[in-house]
């Protein structure tokens, strides 16, 4: 963050200590956000939603076998690494799921996939609330999908120095879930491996 050039001149006593204690709030704030990494927002709380619709195992059962395909692919340049042609074998497997859109419910998710480098991507439509088969790179793609929440949050805290409390602003992020895929059948599938896809 930009420091100010030049601390504002304030008329009284009183101003001045405000003056001091915003720039502390920015300075803790801006100290919060620095300590921000990736590995402290993946262990944030996640936040907890219900699921959208609970199919029993006969409605999966009497449901229609969808199939989805990718509805638009562009070509590649690059050359495909073969030392990760087992891995890419295996993600291309299709897997039996269900994709929900926890934000815009019941919404077809669009996006975009290109698992390896020197694949095509690929854009696919994938409908939400029902069971389907799909690439378990795309199953996984929809399952990582979620976003950090950054909230201000007042805090007060006693110093050491015994002087008095302080008060100032923290920052308090959550994961949050913004579409998710489970599978859905109950039964263990002989394409799912360690990670539920």
């Amino acid at each position: 963050m930009n420091e100010l050039k030049e601390k504002p001149k304030a008329k009284n006593s009183e101003s001045e200590k405000e003056l001091d204690k915003v720039a502390k709030q920015f300075d803790d704030f801006d100290e919060n956000v620095k300590k921000m990494t990736l590995d402290r927002m993946n262990e944030s709380s996640k936040l907890e939603t219900e699921p959208q619709m609970k199919l029993s195992q006969a409605d999966i059962e009497k449901s229609k076998e969808i199939y989805l395909k990718p509805i638009r692919t562009i070509s590649s340049k690059e050359k495909f690494n073969e030392k990760f042609r087992d891995d890419y074998n295996f993600s291309k497997e299709y897997v039996y799921f269900t994709a929900e859109h926890k934000e815009l419910i019941g919404e077809t998710i669009e996006m975009w996939t290109k698992p390896y480098p020197g694949m095509p991507a690929e854009e696919w439509k994938v409908p939400t609330n029902v069971p389907i088969w799909g690439p378990r790179y795309l199953a996984e793609q929809i399952k990582d999908a979620k976003y950090h929440r950054f909230q201000m949050k007042q805090k007060t805290s006693t110093s050491s120095d015994h002087m008095g409390e302080y008060y100032g602003a923290m920052c308090v992020d959550t994961t949050v879930q913004r579409l998710d895929a489970t599978p859905a059948s109950r039964r263990k599938s002989v394409f799912m491996g360690s990670n539920t896809f």
